[in-house]
């Protein structure tokens, strides 16, 4: 009993000193970010936007309804190669090569694939195709091979011994739910990345949700969102295991503009556009290193620290939401018709891509930190508070508890849930550094926006250069949230924690 009293304790101290360090760094946040309101009449855009939802409708439906086809389509066709490429990789996993080349192409996210292939193929479906295949390779690759050594099952008597027969016929069918789990999860992921590829061209939902938006058609605005909630919502009814097969040859049937693709541009690319330029025109190692320097003085350093700034403003946001909204999904809280209403607006936020909450609030408050701190806030505050309502489904709460929502609240659910909340919020960290380097390319100062910058003066070795920055710079703070949960031995098992985190 001394034990648990002394181990509890020391689990108390842990959260404390953990959360007060990242509640002093993101209050610091936001004190150095710009958080400015610069729109002339952000009132009167608000009002016209929201009540715009009563009066659905859209220009031209048989273009909308291409615009679903393709983001359904080349989502299928992404995920089923993905899932390919991600469960060979993951029998590899353990090798430090693929490991360390893996959390670089993941550290990438698909917007910054996109610009990057928009340079080598042009504006086709192969570009959308590569964008989302390789990060999400990768990221299946990781979570696959994390499930697969959860069911390591493999008995010791028989080491060397059929081994490969004994995996694929008692391991892969152990882990199998798990896996069709997480790789469901991940088609929901990539129909979110898939519609944000219409914000650099591409003919997704993004495409034509930017242009009803930058023309004010907001009824347009509301029904491309309603619609593609319900397609996100309804997935587990129309991809099942006699559907997906017919869904993906349908999808690379439907796919048919794969041009583009030539040797010599990618050569080109590889070998030439993303070589500094000194070193390309032999102009010495001074140049190079002058060349260098203006660029990690000028864009690599401020555009770190307003990504971080970005990055831990909007961690602190999304822990104070997550906390203020998982009571009312619980039953712990409130009942069945709250828990309702408040699971759809849950489902809302959570299916909206961070990127098009971004556009929308970038057009209400104009040009500053604000839209991506509120972006990245509501997205993952969403996801966490959903989480955290059903981790409080399995407590069970003493027989003489307070009926007093606040009592109950802070000191009998939350503290048996709080090293699970923060697990969870570190576990999101990650993606919220690649959200916020991302950003940038609504006009945030991010490294999204030197990148975005660098190629619309076609300085592709700049570009290559920061893209390097934002890879070193997730995989860095990826290695801390490691580190932090570690710290509050709070490595829980992927099956067991929610895969939606990843």
């Amino acid at each position: 009993m001394m034990m648990t009293e002394k181990s509890s304790i020391m689990f108390a101290s842990k959260n404390a000193n953990i959360t007060l360090l990242f509640f002093l760094v993101g209050v610091v946040s936001f004190f150095l970010a710009d958080l400015e309101i610069s729109t002339v009449d952000t009132t009167s855009l608000v009002h016209n936007f929201f009540f715009s939802i009563t009066a659905l409708s859209f220009s031209n439906y048989t273009i909308l309804f291409e615009g679903f086809l393709n983001t359904i389509a080349i989502a299928i066709a992404s995920m089923s190669i993905s899932a390919i490429l991600g469960f060979f990789l993951a029998l590899f996993f353990s090798n430090m090569i693929v490991r360390i080349s893996l959390s670089f192409t993941r550290a990438i996210h698909e917007l910054f694939w996109a610009l990057i292939f928009l340079q080598i193929f042009g504006l086709n479906t192969l570009t959308a195709i590569l964008a989302i295949i390789i990060p999400y390779s990768a990221i299946l690759a990781k979570v696959y091979a994390e499930i697969l050594e959860e069911h390591d099952i493999f008995p010791k008597e028989l080491e060397g011994k059929n081994r490969i027969s004994f995996f694929f016929f008692t391991k892969i069918p152990d882990a199998f739910p798990h896996l069709i789990d997480y790789t469901l999860y991940r088609f929901e992921c990539a129909l979110r990345s898939t519609a944000i590829l219409g914000f650099v061209g591409i003919t997704t939902l993004g495409y034509y949700l930017s242009s009803s938006f930058m023309q004010g058609y907001y009824h347009e605005v509301w029904m491309i969102l309603i619609l593609f909630y319900i397609v996100v919502a309804t997935i587990r009814l129309w991809v099942t295991k006699y559907s997906f097969i017919p869904l993906i040859i349908a999808s690379f049937v439907y796919l048919d503009d794969f041009s583009g693709f030539n040797a010599s541009n990618l050569w080109r690319f590889v070998s030439s556009d993303i070589v500094p330029h000194p070193i390309r025109n032999d102009l010495g190692f001074d140049a190079t290193l002058n060349w260098f320097s203006k660029i990690f003085s000028n864009e690599i350093v401020p555009g770190v620290v307003n990504t971080l700034v970005v990055t831990q403003l909007a961690l602190l946001l999304t822990a104070l939401l997550a906390l203020a909204l998982f009571p009312l999904v619980s039953t712990k809280f409130f009942k069945a018709p709250t828990r309702l209403i408040s699971h759809i607006v849950l489902v809302v936020l959570r299916s909206t891509p961070e990127y098009i909450l971004a556009y929308i609030f970038l057009q209400m408050f104009g040009p500053s930190m604000l839209p991506a701190a509120l972006a990245l806030m509501l997205h993952n505050g969403s996801i966490i508070a959903h989480l955290m309502g059903k981790e409080t489904q399995v407590l069970k709460l003493r027989p003489d508890i307070t009926k007093r929502r606040t009592e109950k609240y802070f000191y009998e659910v939350l503290p048996r849930v709080y090293n699970q909340f923060l697990a969870f919020l570190f576990y999101r960290w990650e993606i919220i550094m690649r959200e916020s380097a991302i950003l940038g390319l609504l006009g945030v100062a991010t490294l999204g926006f030197y990148i975005d910058s660098a190629i619309a003066d076609f300085r592709l070795d700049k570009m290559f250069l920061l893209l390097l920055v934002t890879a070193l710079l997730n995989i860095g703070i990826d290695l801390i949230s490691k580190k932090v949960r570690e710290y509050l031995h709070s490595n829980q098992a992927i099956t067991s924690c929610g895969c939606s985190l990843k």
